[in-house]
Order: structure tokens, then C-alpha cells, then sequence
């Protein structure tokens, strides 16, 4: 009985550390399904139904190996991605790199608020309420919040993706055929398809999702002891976005691509999913669209002011007061402004600055992977956590693969 209690006391201890570390993974995941992977996702269930989902299946894996390097890397060096780019790679390669990451940053807040905006005038709101209300909420939310608060609702906010499971389970899909999809690689070889994987890549290992996590980690100041509990908190939230990822392509394949339907953004499904799969199926999708939005449009702007603090090489965190962290505070409250008034302009190009911002992303992904890699194995900065044979070769694969779906991309956007 004594060595059963400090057995339970050990337990308890060990999921009580498991919570306080809780938060990087579990919230960089969830965010990159943003309404632009949304509607990715649901352009892949709707052209191609179930056969796709193992290119979901691989890029979760993906997702796993450089957001759980990107935390460890965090931890350890006690800096973001550009201030070890800085450090390692000198002032001008940071300084192209952060310059891309701002432009596809803001580029991608565009869209953010587009699918929010989207997302509201499902029910009849007007964007031009929904919008400028968003904006204020998230500014609120970062300018007066402490860390803690901030990340709990973070976490609340992730917590509306369980609508898009129940959208799917709503959808009765046919369960032999997305099984079959997710574990048996075939692919129909079109110049269409060739694009969806590509998105789908892109759209779930994100540049700004990487900037993220290491940054988030940096001022959760989470100690290099914390990384086993971190590790968990990695796989669970890519996890959990491959999950929200299959069951919004299975929703959009067995209702969309069953009935012959094409669409162009998660608005669209969403509409769709109703008359199809009933009322509760297209409001639920909504809904998901709608929170993933304010999600994503708090995280970007976040990560675009750690990255821009990281490169001039001031010290910024959540907890600091605007008079302590002017430049962190300035650059979300710009990012976000600018972002929201464009997605008001009557006319505003919102398709154009969608496909230019996530060429931007393609652009950046495969450079930015490989600093990664190459500061993964800098013995100087990582000590003893440096990347071993195996993870090296694990990364290297990854973006070999990366890399062939930007290459394919960039060609078949030229051609």
C-alpha cells in the first residue's frame, strides 16, 4: 500500500508538470487549421472525395517532426527561429527571412478575417460588424491580457474544432472507403491534384505555425527538463489537427464529391453541407469556420511580432506592459489593422492576396526548414539535444518531400 501511494502521488505529479507545460503544441497545431486550410481541405473532399487523406496522414507526421524540433529548439536556446537565424546565418539572410515571413504573416491575417468574415454572413451578419468587432477582440485579448489567461483561452477557442468532427459524423460517411484513403497512397495524375497535395502540405506545416511554436515556448519558459512533457503536448496537437483535417474532408467527400459539387472557399462547404447533410451539419461547419478564424487571426499577428522583436533583438513577452515591449505591442496592433481594414475595402482583390500569400508561404517553408535543420545540428547552440543521425535523416526526407511539392508547385503555377 505505502509503494502504491507514492506510486499515485508520482502519477499525479507527472500529469500535474504534464498540464503546466501544456499549451505551444497543442494551440500551433490547432491554429494551422485556419480558414485557409480549411478550405484546402475541403477542396481536397470535395475534387477528390476519400482518396486523398493519406497526403493529410503524412503531412500530420511532417507536422509532428518540425513543430516538436521547432518547441525543443525553443527550450533550449532560449530564442525564436529568426534570432537563431540571425545568429547562425548572419543579418542578411534573418533579414530576407523575416521580411517574406511579414508579407505571407499579413497576407494570411488577410485571409483569416475574410474567413471570419465569411463565416459570420452564414448567419446573416455583416462583415463589416463582424470584422472591426474581431480586430478589437483580439487587440483586447494580447494588449491586456496576462500570459496565462491569454493561453487558456487560446485553448477555449481550440475547442470549437470539435464542431467539424461532428459536421463529419453528421456527413455518414463511408467509413471502408476513408479508411482505405488515409493508409493506401494513390493519386489520380492531374495538374488539380498536384496542387491540392501540395496545399495540403503547405496549409498544415505552416512557416508562421513554425515561428510560433518556438517562439510560444521561448516565453511559456518552459526549462529543458519540461521537453518529455512537451513532446506529448507536440504529438497531441498535430494529432488533433490531422483529425479536424480528415473529418472536414470526409464531411466535403461524402456529401460534395458524392453529388458531383465543386466550391472554392469553406464558406461554400459550409453552405452545401446543409441542404445534403441537414441544418445542424452546415452550422456546425460554420461555427468551426468562424472559430478558427479568431484563433488564427490572434496567432498570426502573434507570431509576427515575436519574429520582428527576435530580428532587433529586443526582449518581448505577454507579460510585459506596452511601455516595456512598445515594439511587440505595435507590430500585432499594425498587423492586424491592416489586415482588417483591407478585408473592408469594397472590391478588395481577398482571392488574389489568398493565392499570393500562400505562394509567399511555399516560398518561405523550404528555406526555413532547411535553417531549421541546420541549426538542429549546431552542437554550439543545441548542446546536448542536438538533432541526432536519425532525426537528421528523418528531417532531411521530410523536406526533400517539402521541397518537391514547392518545386511541382511553383512550375505548374508558371506553366
Amino acid at each position: 500500500m505505502k509503494w502504491s501511494m507514492k506510486g499515485i502521488a508520482r502519477r499525479r505529479l507527472a500529469i500535474g508538470a504534464l498540464f503546466a507545460v501544456v499549451g505551444p503544441g497543442l494551440i500551433a497545431g490547432l491554429s494551422d487549421d485556419d480558414p485557409a486550410g480549411i478550405t484546402t481541405y475541403s477542396v481536397l473532399g470535395a475534387q477528390h472525395g476519400y482518396q486523398l487523406l493519406w497526403v493529410l496522414a503524412l503531412s500530420t507526421i511532417a507536422l509532428i517532426l518540425f513543430h516538436g524540433l521547432g518547441a525543443r529548439m525553443g527550450v533550449v536556446t532560449g530564442q525564436g527561429i529568426i534570432g537563431l537565424i540571425r545568429q547562425r546565418y548572419g543579418v542578411k539572410l534573418s533579414g530576407a527571412a523575416l521580411i517574406a515571413l511579414v508579407l505571407a504573416n499579413l497576407g494570411t491575417t488577410c485571409a483569416e478575417f475574410a474567413g471570419l468574415a465569411a463565416g459570420f454572413e452564414l448567419f446573416g451578419v455583416s462583415r463589416y460588424l463582424s470584422v472591426p468587432l474581431a480586430a478589437v477582440g483580439v487587440s483586447v485579448l494580447v494588449l491586456r491580457g496576462s500570459f496565462r489567461r491569454i493561453e487558456h483561452i487560446f485553448v477555449l477557442l481550440a475547442s470549437v474544432f470539435v464542431a467539424y468532427i461532428a459536421s463529419g459524423l453528421l456527413s455518414h460517411p463511408d467509413w471502408g472507403a476513408a479508411v482505405h484513403g488515409l493508409v493506401v497512397p494513390t493519386m489520380p495524375f492531374t495538374r488539380d491534384a498536384f496542387v491540392i497535395i501540395t496545399a495540403t502540405v503547405g496549409t498544415t506545416l505552416a512557416p508562421w505555425g513554425l515561428a510560433f511554436i518556438q517562439s510560444y515556448a521561448v516565453d511559456k519558459q518552459l526549462r529543458p527538463e519540461d521537453l518529455r512533457y512537451e513532446r506529448i503536448d507536440v504529438i497531441a496537437g498535430s494529432i488533433l489537427t490531422g483529425v479536424v483535417g480528415f473529418f472536414v474532408v470526409v464531411a466535403c467527400a461524402a456529401t460534395l464529391n458524392r453529388n458531383g459539387l465543386s466550391i472554392d472557399t469553406a464558406s461554400d462547404a459550409a453552405r452545401a453541407l446543409e441542404p445534403l447533410a441537414g441544418g445542424a451539419a452546415g452550422t456546425l461547419f460554420g461555427v468551426g469556420l468562424i472559430g478558427a478564424a479568431v484563433l488564427a487571426a490572434s496567432i498570426l499577428p502573434l507570431s509576427t511580432a515575436y519574429s520582428v522583436c527576435e530580428y532587433v533583438g529586443v526582449e518581448a513577452a505577454l507579460d510585459d506592459h506596452y511601455s516595456e515591449a512598445k515594439p511587440f505591442y505595435l507590430t500585432f496592433g499594425v498587423v492586424v489593422l491592416v489586415a482588417a481594414v483591407l478585408v473592408l475595402i469594397p472590391g478588395a482583390p481577398l482571392v488574389t492576396i489568398l493565392v499570393v500569400t500562400q505562394v509567399l508561404n511555399a516560398v518561405l517553408l523550404l528555406p526555413l526548414l532547411i535553417f531549421l535543420l541546420g541549426v538542429a545540428r549546431d552542437r554550439d547552440l543545441m548542446g546536448e539535444w542536438v538533432a541526432s543521425r536519425g532525426a537528421v535523416i528523418a528531417y532531411a526526407i521530410t523536406i526533400a518531400v517539402v521541397g518537391a511539392c514547392v518545386i511541382g508547385l511553383l512550375i505548374t503555377m508558371f506553366l
